[in-house]
């Protein structure tokens, strides 16, 4: 899924969380103590718009994203593997995206360590690390790894984006043709190598083994010939792709029913049933991005917001955002907003720990 422009914020120096310094006591009031880091993950199979997500949780909190894709990991072929642009990152620092070698093996391990020591260097800048990518794998072998580094230091908030099935595969074949039009067959074409096998590194990614038989025979085919395999191998990186969506699905499940995940889901089918890009978008907003920045809010600031209380900051973070992109005037929003529904957020000893985020904010800057 494209990422609307619109959604792009100018670079923020990164502020440190001040509900990263306070918990709640047993006698209802906060103090200061040690607790677990925070961590976003954002689930969701390919697609479904993660990586949109990903840039809209980053654009209203301070934030940077940890790719968890195991072909995107790889350097080049950015059109095959279908990377996030450039452009569509919007300025917010993106770690293990196309860091390594292309013919690498990079096992589910070897991400754990690199993606611990990415989190580490996050929250070492104040900010909060929001992993994304459709390798489910890579995901819970981080999370879940029997040292327990990541469970003794960090705590997750699960998001999960999710659509019905029919209607992504539809969207996806949609995506392929898409990614044709920029360019997908050339780019494979030149990365091309008859010697080269795709059982490792970048060349597991879907499109170049589909493609493999077009460019050892197209020499010596004629137009309509190279036309037919064409698109015998469209067709087949459709059904791949769409296989893939289908094993992802079912890995997510797992994680929830089986291992126990608490997984927040956003429905977005109604996102692609919209025919307009305005409308779409606006779905988007109400369906998933709203939700969301709610969730995670809750999440990192320690509160619980009701859905009478829910909707209005979700729009002053909206207005902040399109206004200015302020860290510090983001978290004044949150502050002030959660103080005016102090009552209806949480109990009576919430005005303290507001006047120690204030009072945090003020001492920084």
């Amino acid at each position: 899924m494209r990422i609307p422009m619109v959604m792009c914020k100018p670079t923020a120096q990164p502020l440190l969380h001040a509900a990263s310094l306070v918990r709640r006591s047993n006698r209802g009031f906060y103090k200061l103590s040690p607790q677990k880091e925070k961590v976003v993950v954002i689930l969701g199979v390919t697609g479904a718009g993660k990586s949109r997500l990903s840039i809209d949780i980053a654009s209203h909190f301070p934030a940077e994203i940890v790719n968890s894709d195991k072909i995107q990991v790889h350097k080049g072929l950015d059109i095959v593997t279908n990377k996030i642009t450039e452009e569509e990152q919007c300025g917010i620092p993106h770690h293990l995206l196309g860091t390594i070698p292309p013919d690498a093996d990079f096992t589910a391990s070897e991400f754990s360590n690199s993606a611990l020591l990415a989190i580490e260097s996050i929250r070492a800048r104040g900010n909060t690390p929001v992993i994304v990518g459709g390798s489910n794998s890579y995901i819970e072998t981080l999370i879940a790894s029997h040292d327990y580094r990541f469970q003794s230091n960090y705590e997750c908030c699960f998001l999960w984006v999710d659509a019905a099935m029919p209607i992504l595969h539809s969207f996806l074949s949609k995506r392929v043709d898409k990614m044709v039009e920029r360019g997908m067959v050339e780019e494979a074409r030149n990365a091309f190598d008859p010697n080269g096998q795709y059982s490792r590194g970048i060349r597991r990614a879907i499109g170049l083994p589909e493609l493999d038989l077009l460019f050892r025979t197209e020499k010596f085919l004629d137009r309509q010939a190279h036309a037919r395999l064409l698109k015998e191998a469209m067709e087949e990186i459709k059904t791949n792709t769409c296989k893939l969506a289908s094993r992802q699905l079912e890995k997510i499940h797992r994680l929830r029913n089986q291992k126990g995940w608490n997984l927040h889901r956003m429905d977005a089918t109604e996102v692609f049933c919209k025919h307009g890009k305005a409308d779409a978008d606006e779905a988007w907003e109400e369906l998933v991005a709203g939700p969301s920045t709610i969730i995670v809010a809750e999440f990192l600031y320690n509160v619980t917001a009701n859905k009478a209380t829910s909707g209005g900051l979700h729009k002053g973070l909206i207005k902040c955002r399109a206004n200015h992109g302020s860290c510090q005037l983001q978290q004044q929003i949150i502050s002030k907003f959660l103080q005016k529904h102090s009552r209806r957020v949480r109990g009576t000893a919430f005005d303290s720990f507001l006047r120690q985020i204030n009072t945090y904010i003020t001492d920084v800057h």
